[in-house]
């Protein structure tokens, strides 16, 4: 199994058991729910990899720097080793 798949598998065991969880009450806003609930560990992780490095940590990703500035500030992230 891919290391992508094995992801999306996760991620579907997860939100199959959020559902569940939720025993028929219709929830809202799961969309940024799932992104907040992934994307703040992914960029400390890469953070951690690229050594704090967001020309690097951005290449990474895939993302523009700014983007990742935003992100990071936005997650609150932002911190001594700029």
């Amino acid at each position: 199994m891919s290391k992508i798949q094995s992801l999306n598998d996760t991620v579907a065991r997860c939100l199959e058991r959020y559902f569940k969880d939720l025993d028929g009450t219709m929830p809202g806003g799961v969309y940024d729910m799932v992104i907040q609930a992934v994307e703040r560990p992914m960029l400390e992780i890469v953070m951690r990899q690229s050594e704090h490095n967001q020309l690097r940590a951005s290449a990474i990703l895939g993302i523009n720097r700014n983007t990742l500035r935003k992100k990071l500030q936005n997650h609150g992230l932002l911190n001594n080793h700029e």
